[in-house]
């Protein structure tokens, strides 16, 4: 595995330069955007350790379709939402987990993939690209699975309520401006939801040592 990095750090670093080179009612508007999000945050009305998952299909940014069914064939699966290929926190993100936590899945048998609303058809293979990354990126159609996990929200809701669609709902197909939340859900050979992270917030993400440790958490209980 490379030299152990920090998401955060990283995330910081990017607020950091905002901070320095953004306009005063620019950056308030992200600030704000974030802070509200965060505090209408409800975990309980989100996927749940010990929920079994129902089968669903994903299409992966090369053509490929995933099933649930054969991502957790042989073991878990580690499933991280992201926005869209152009978000700047994702490009960070996926490019981590692919340096931090792919190769020690990898090693181990364990599937890895991403998964935004964002249309193959509307570039979503380009985050895959840019970073040349080795795992699977795949659209969550009408974000269908997100929304079942509780974990989608409007990015564009202003404080009267009224949302804008514009771009996303053009890359998304939804004609809405919805994206799910950061996530990482680990889901073992029996359907059932093993691990749940979700941040609200999307400048803070799970580190992989995290989700190493549930994973090791998993296995112990399994040769226990």
């Amino acid at each position: 595995m490379a030299e152990t990095e920090s998401l955060t750090a990283q995330f910081e670093a990017l607020h950091a330069e905002r901070v320095r080179t953004w306009e005063p009612a620019q950056l308030a508007k992200n600030v704000d955007r974030r802070a509200r999000l965060v505090a209408d945050f409800d975990p309980k009305a989100v996927v749940q350790v010990g929920d079994v998952v129902e089968p669903f299909t994903l299409e992966g940014a090369d053509g490929e379709t995933l099933t649930l069914e054969d991502l957790v064939a042989r073991g878990p699966a580690v499933l991280i939402f992201f926005r869209f290929a152009g978000c700047p926190a994702c490009n960070l993100a996926l490019p981590y987990y692919d340096r931090q936590l792919r190769p020690a899945l990898e090693e181990a048998g364990i599937p890895l993939v991403a998964i935004s609303p964002h249309l193959p058809e509307k570039g979503l293979g380009a985050i895959s690209e840019r970073h040349g990354l080795s795992f699977p990126v795949a659209s969550d159609r009408g974000n269908k699975l997100a929304r079942r996990f509780g974990i989608s929200f409007d990015r564009d809701v202003v404080p009267e309520g009224q949302p804008t669609a514009g771009w996303i709902g053009d890359l998304t197909g939804t004609g809405s401006a919805e994206f799910p939340q950061p996530a990482v859900i680990i889901i073992d050979n029996e359907r059932v939801v093993r691990f749940v992270d979700i941040s609200p917030d999307w400048l803070v993400r799970t580190e992989a040592p995290a989700i190493l440790t549930a994973l090791a958490d998993l296995r112990s209980k399994v040769d226990s």
